[in-house]
């Protein structure tokens, strides 16, 4: 029998749900293409309208607005674009700002040219900070602004104040694009409640299969004049090729599943993650917890053991059983310096030990238990390495 581990990186990826596996399945046993006229044809398109539908409801936006990608990546690359046409102004956007914590799928995925990119500062607990949102717009008055703010980020845990952002950002005209990769399955994403003008969704933060994500406007007179991909004009036009069948039925299945017990699930790993911390603060009392102060997503805590590097401890802790990471997942395994942290102004020694726990669907309460475990015999044997250091250095 293998050993037990905790999966304690539900922010990187989140296992597959039993729900999504099932409609997956059912989708392999059928031959048809979606853009096929023919009865297999046309239940492969039923599917994905289905899918399409409950995304819609999901976000409270209207199923015809929704566009399917491969993932968050690809759809934030198509919405981040000058050439978008939103009520009913057809001039171009001439400037893209960014809450300063925001995806490299935003940092560098726009097609903005970068005279016309700035990012917006954020507060050191975390959050954008709104009155560097208003210079910024001050600043470029005049000019049609598009900003890009997540709902929630992926390192911190830290819920974004889109509705008082769009409602700014509304003022002067301009476009606001939700990344609410982090926060969909977790909080709910009412786009109309938060102001958001498009909302960009991926599958396997919630527990649906990778590869599968959306696009969603909140305005049918929302249009990209320019797709990414371009071919057979699925997807109205703006992501051609064969759909991903099976990727969209499993992610409808597991958004709504996700859906059916959000609170539920929300509380009680809110309560998880506030045990942990009391945990990581009764074996080491020094630890800092980043954007502990205000509100989070309830299953992510990211912290820091002052002189503790985040590649030393990591490794610690996948050797007693426990996956954890140093941040977000796509920077091809690489362990380095958090922009995030270093957007809230943490200093750069504390910012290099930082850890992200984060919970999901399947976590059990024993995974809080075991990871205890392994950073109590974690920081012991790092602690007698150090002094074992200092005592060879000082001969």
């Amino acid at each position: 029998m293998p050993p037990l581990r905790a999966y304690l990186d539900h922010n990187a990826t989140t296992p597959l749900r039993a729900e999504a596996r099932a409609a997956m399945g059912a989708v392999w046993d059928l031959p048809g293409n979606a853009s096929s006229i023919h009865a297999e044809g046309r239940a492969a398109h039923a599917m994905i309208e289905a899918a399409r539908a409950e995304l819609a409801a999901f976000v409270n936006a209207p199923a015809g607005n929704v566009i399917f990608t491969s993932g968050g990546t690809e759809a934030l690359n198509l919405a981040l674009t000058p050439h978008l046409e939103a009520g009913g102004a057809a001039a171009p956007f001439d400037l893209l700002l960014a809450g300063g914590g925001e995806h490299a799928a935003v940092l560098a995925g726009h097609r903005f040219p970068a005279a016309a990119f700035e990012a917006v500062g954020l507060t050191p607990a975390g959050a954008l900070d709104l009155d560097a949102l208003d210079a910024a717009l001050a600043r470029h008055r005049g000019r049609r602004p598009m900003l890009a703010l997540q709902a929630a980020n992926n390192e911190t845990g830290v819920i974004q104040p889109v509705a008082a952002a769009a409602e700014r950002v509304h003022a002067a005209g301009g476009f606001l694009v939700c990344d609410a990769v982090q926060a969909a399955g977790k909080i709910p994403c009412d786009m109309q409640a938060w102001g958001a003008d498009a909302l960009i969704v991926s599958a396997h933060k919630f527990g649906g299969p990778q590869g599968a994500g959306g696009l969603c406007f909140a305005s049918p007179a929302s249009h990209i004049r320019q797709a990414l991909i371009r071919g057979g004009g699925q997807e109205h036009g703006l992501r051609a090729g064969t759909e991903n069948v099976a990727g969209i039925a499993g992610m409808a299945a597991a958004l709504r599943a996700a859906a059916a017990g959000l609170d539920q699930e929300a509380a009680k790993l809110a309560a998880w993650r506030d045990r942990l911390e009391a945990d990581i603060s009764r074996i080491a009392p020094g630890a800092v917890f980043f954007g502990a102060g205000v509100a989070r997503l309830p299953n992510t805590s990211c912290f820091a053991l002052p002189g503790v590097e985040a590649q030393v401890l990591l490794m610690f802790l996948d050797v007693e059983g426990v996956a954890v990471s140093s941040g977000s997942a796509c920077s091809s395994g690489k362990v380095k310096r958090s922009h995030v942290l270093a957007a809230m102004g943490i200093e750069q020694n504390l910012a290099g030990g930082a850890i992200r726990v984060s919970m999901g669907w399947n976590s059990r309460a024993e995974d809080c238990v075991l990871f205890g475990r392994a950073l109590e015999r974690a920081v012991h044997r790092i602690g007698t390495r150090k002094v074992k250091s200092a005592g060879q250095a000082a001969a």
